[in-house]
C-alpha cells in the first residue's frame, strides 16, 4: 500500500470520531506488516481522563487482533472535522508507537493525499524509552 492510500484510509474515517466536546476531530490508519490497515479515531468522553487518541485506537484494534507487526500510521484531524492542517501525534500515542514500533516506523501526518510529512518515529520521539531500556537490549 503506498503512502497516500493509507492517507485516503484515514481521511475516509475520519467522520467516525466522536468529538462532542473539543469538536477536534482526528483519525489514524495503521499499515500492518502483512499489509492489513487498522483505523481508528479519537473518541472523547465527558470526564476526559477516559479519552482516547485515534492512534491508540487503531494501537488498540490491531493489537487485539495479535498483530505486532507495523509499518507506518498516518494521521489527519481538524477543527469540526475539517483538515486544515498538520495534525501530528500527541506525546502519549508517540510512547505506544515505541512499544510496538521499530525506530524506522513511519509516522505520516497529512493535510491531504498530496501534502504531508513523512518522518520515521526515531525523528518523532527522540531519545524515547522503550522495551528495549527494561529488557537490558537497548
Amino acid at each position: 500500500m503506498d503512502k497516500r492510500e493509507l492517507i485516503r484510509a484515514a481521511i475516509d474515517n475520519l467522520p467516525n470520531s466522536y468529538a462532542p466536546y473539543s469538536h477536534f476531530h482526528v483519525s489514524a490508519a495503521l499499515l500492518c506488516g502483512d499489509g492489513t490497515v487498522y483505523t481508528g479515531v479519537n473518541i472523547e468522553n465527558a470526564s476526559y481522563t477516559p479519552t482516547i487518541c485515534a492512534e491508540r485506537s487503531a494501537f488498540i484494534r490491531a493489537v487485539n487482533d495479535g498483530k505486532r507487526d507495523f509499518e507506518a500510521i498516518a494521521i489527519c484531524g481538524g477543527k469540526d472535522g475539517v483538515i486544515t492542517d498538520f495534525c501530528p501525534p500527541c506525546g502519549v500515542c508517540r510512547q505506544v508507537m515505541s512499544e510496538f514500533c521499530g525506530p524506522q516506523f513511519r509516522v505520516i501526518v497529512a493535510k491531504s493525499e498530496e501534502e504531508y510529512i513523512d518522518l520515521p518515529l526515531k525523528e518523532v520521539l527522540p531519545l524515547s524509552f522503550g522495551p528495549g531500556d527494561l529488557l537490558g537490549k537497548k
